[in-house]
């Protein structure tokens, strides 16, 4: 699976400003119900809901929240460079400033796995999250989507 057939370019949000986790989580969620005609308030409880269980989180300032929706139809990013870094609960106690979200359809089986594994390997790649912080606001969309660079060759 690739980014781009999660995201498109009106789902990407430069200098996204929230307080904390839960101004950030209310915010995030009520952009992408407007984008796929969902009530804000169930995916904001999905998401909740999902957080409760662990902190998505994942280290060096980065989030990946995600969770399943009732009535939601195919899988859904939104990406959000945020203006001030905030509070997560991050595996590491850093802060996130970089925030990947994925919704699921409530009913979709395992497919979903290869889309969180594209988002994950692409937000693991140190080269690519620090262009993400760099980059202006217009190449974030660019720079998400482009074809993953090929792993080194090992010496022979």
């Amino acid at each position: 699976m690739e980014i781009r057939e999660l995201i498109e370019p009106d789902r990407v949000l430069d200098r996204l400003g929230a307080r904390d986790k839960a101004q950030l989580l209310a915010e995030i969620a009520r952009r992408a119900a407007d984008a796929a005609g969902l009530d804000s308030k169930a995916v904001l409880s999905s998401l909740n809901a999902r957080e409760e269980l662990g902190s998505t989180g994942v280290g060096r300032g980065v989030a990946v929240p995600h969770a399943r929706v009732a009535g939601l139809p195919r899988l859904l990013g939104l990406f959000a460079r945020l203006a001030h870094p905030i509070d997560f609960a991050a595996i590491d106690d850093q802060p996130v400033d970089l925030v990947f979200l994925m919704l699921i359809p409530a009913e979709a089986g395992n497919e979903y796995l290869a889309a969180l594994s594209a988002v994950s390997r692409r937000l693991r790649d140190q080269e690519v999250v620090r262009r993400l912080r760099s980059v202006d606001g217009a190449g974030l969309y660019d720079l998400l989507v482009a074809p993953a660079r090929p792993a080194p060759k090992a010496a022979s």
